[in-house]
């Protein structure tokens, strides 16, 4: 563990101006938390995640920069879990339509998080109250279960030829992507699609989002 407590570590984020450093020296920043040994506690990778990043992020108007999304992405790659805990759980908690952070969030879901803080994500968005600005970061995460690690370059399908690939059973395939929702979060997830289905009448998004997991899930909901 940090031999750093909580208030100290804040104290050193603010002596060092992290939170409002030149993007390009946050990526070096991050590549020398990377290399530290032994790794950064839980407690002590939340805070840097908030002190780097939370008031960056917040206050995107544009698109991120190259250097803050090496950044993101560099310290994603190791401390995932906190980044989750306090950065996108901050994200999906902010009021109004967060364009850019939506946008961000779900590029993180389909491309940087590993499968259990995927899961992690879509159970804070079910916490909340469905919005328009949610919907699309369960589309990210329903998109990863399509892709998951079975249709990476590495994956499942990479040991089988073109010709092979296009004889498995789709049925196969769905057990595969299946494992990497649980079935009790699948289950709130439709449940909470139910629910809220009335507040959605005229939505496009929303509308979608239900084709999406029928299509995905069709021997699952009745």
């Amino acid at each position: 563990p940090c031999p750093l407590c909580c208030p100290q570590l804040e104290g050193l984020c603010s002596f060092l101006q992290l939170p409002t450093c030149p993007e390009h020296l946050l990526v070096r920043f991050c590549g020398w938390l990377l290399a530290l040994t032994p790794d950064l506690s839980y407690t002590s990778a939340a805070i840097l995640a908030e002190q780097l990043f939370l008031r960056r992020v917040l206050s995107l108007t544009q698109q991120p920069s190259r250097h803050l999304m090496a950044a993101l992405t560099s310290f994603c790659s190791k401390y995932s879990q906190p980044f989750c805990q306090v950065l996108v759980a901050a994200v999906l908690r902010e009021p109004g339509e967060g364009t850019e952070q939506t946008k961000l969030v779900c590029e993180l879901v389909e491309e940087c998080l590993e499968p259990d803080c995927v899961r992690l994500v879509l159970s804070q968005v079910l916490e909340l109250p469905l919005s328009e600005k949610l919907l699309p970061v369960v589309q990210a995460v329903l998109g990863r279960q399509v892709r998951g690690p079975l249709l990476s370059p590495t994956g499942f399908l990479a040991s089988f030829s073109s010709a092979e690939a296009r004889t498995i059973s789709p049925s196969l395939l769905v057990v595969f992507f299946q494992e990497v929702l649980p079935p009790e979060l699948f289950d709130l997830l439709v449940l909470t699609l139910c629910r809220q289905a009335p507040a959605f009448a005229t939505s496009l998004n929303y509308a979608k989002l239900v084709t999406a997991v029928l299509t995905m899930y069709q021997s699952h909901v009745s």
